[in-house]
């Protein structure tokens, strides 16, 4: 009997997991595809295939315009076939292009000008930023937020605050010169800035006055595994003193533009410490991270949750695909980049050699995301 429980928890934990995922990663991948499919209809383009998922087509059909719309059945990603490429990564096909007649190069992607093809690129990922834009915008205008005072309630004895010279009941109104609204500003800045000495600006009293202190590193488990954030040892007010602050359609977008740079000047934070060796590579999550968070969100956080989940996803997905590395689209407009400064495009040779190194890059670092998802995940049941 407890074998059977055991075995019903796990399949209902893996459906529990799946779905959610499956909701949040269609959903990201839809609107990266239509933003290069929109701009490549807007240029004149012709579409061969419009793709969610890769390997067999699990159902599909076929619009007016001879575009095919296909659901495959493995559902990782996404992609956009426009006339004149090989496949779905907008390699070109010389042979067919050279076969083609003037009506049908005026239509395919390869021959278009260098300004087109890097406006049909970047469309993707500028897709995903707006849809992150606006899914954080659309919950802040519809449900507002909680703000907790920039207050400290009580500092820890011999932290990082206490030996700074923080007391109870002094408001942090700014950090480096950079506004504070509330407690929860505060904490996103402490928190992202481990071993980073910070100036803060506080008010004790009447009097304001400037406190230097650098954030100790500590660690903290997420469903991502152990991730590393700063700690000064200062307590907020008690919930009680939250309120629910409303705001209008603009300055919620403008908080939606705000949040989406955050998550964008987070993940730079995160690369260049990894580069330095203040952050460990053990943080890279993959698709199994992903739907162990997006079961996680939808049991906890529902239908709010799952969709700060795709808005949060939106962003890095949108950013890594800017990376320049070829296969990407980021590798794409480094082509195009080239291309512009010698006057003409790269050899077909040079391209393969790129698009070879690029899947290889790729292929290596979803290797090992799902490396450290597995690691995190066995961690996770030795923990249970």
């Amino acid at each position: 009997m407890d074998f059977l429980n055991a075995m019903g928890g796990t399949a209902g934990g893996f459906f529990g997991a799946v779905i959610p995922f499956l909701f949040v990663l269609t959903v990201v991948v839809f609107v990266h595809e239509m933003g290069h499919f929109l701009v490549g209809r807007w240029c004149g383009v012709g579409v061969h295939a419009f793709s969610l998922g890769f390997g067999p087509e699990l159902f599909g059909f076929n619009d007016r315009r001879g575009t095919r719309w296909k659901l495959c059945a493995i559902p990782l990603g996404g992609y956009v076939k426009f006339h004149g490429d090989v496949n779905g990564a907008s390699i070109p096909d010389p042979e067919a292009i050279a076969r083609m007649s003037p009506q049908e190069r005026a239509t395919s992607f390869p021959t278009q000008p260098v300004a087109k093809r890097a406006a049909i690129v970047a469309a993707g990922p500028v897709a995903n930023f707006l849809l992150a834009i606006l899914l954080f915008a659309g919950a802040i205008w519809l449900a507002g937020r909680y703000e907790l005072p920039a207050r400290v309630s009580s500092v820890e004895p011999g932290s990082v605050a206490a030996q700074a010279g923080f007391q109870p009941g002094d408001v942090i109104t700014a950090i480096d010169g950079q506004k504070i609204g509330d407690f929860n500003a505060m904490y996103r800045t402490v928190t992202g800035s481990a071993g980073t000495p910070l100036t803060f600006t506080v008010e004790r009293g009447d009097q304001p006055i400037t406190i230097q202190a650098t954030p100790a590193t500590y660690e903290e488990k997420t469903p991502f595994g152990r991730h590393r954030i700063g700690r000064l040892g200062i307590r907020s007010p008690a919930g009680s003193e939250a309120r629910l602050v409303r705001y209008g359609a603009l300055d919620s977008l403008d908080l939606g533009v705000r949040e989406t740079y955050f998550v964008v000047e987070r993940t730079f934070s995160y690369l260049s410490k990894l580069a330095t060796g203040r952050e460990s590579a053990d943080q890279l999550s993959g698709p199994i991270g992903i739907a162990r968070v997006s079961g996680e969100v939808a049991k906890t956080g529902g239908v709010g949750g799952l969709v700060g989940l795709i808005a949060l996803l939106s962003v890095s997905i949108g950013l890594l695909n800017l990376f320049p590395v070829p296969l990407l689209d980021g590798g794409h407009l480094l082509f195009y980049a080239f291309e512009v400064i010698r006057g003409r495009p790269l050899s077909e040779r040079a391209q393969e050699i790129g698009f070879r190194i690029g899947l290889a890059l790729v292929l290596m670092l979803m290797l090992f995301a799902a490396w450290n998802d597995i690691l995190n995940l066995g961690a996770s049941w030795r923990n249970t």
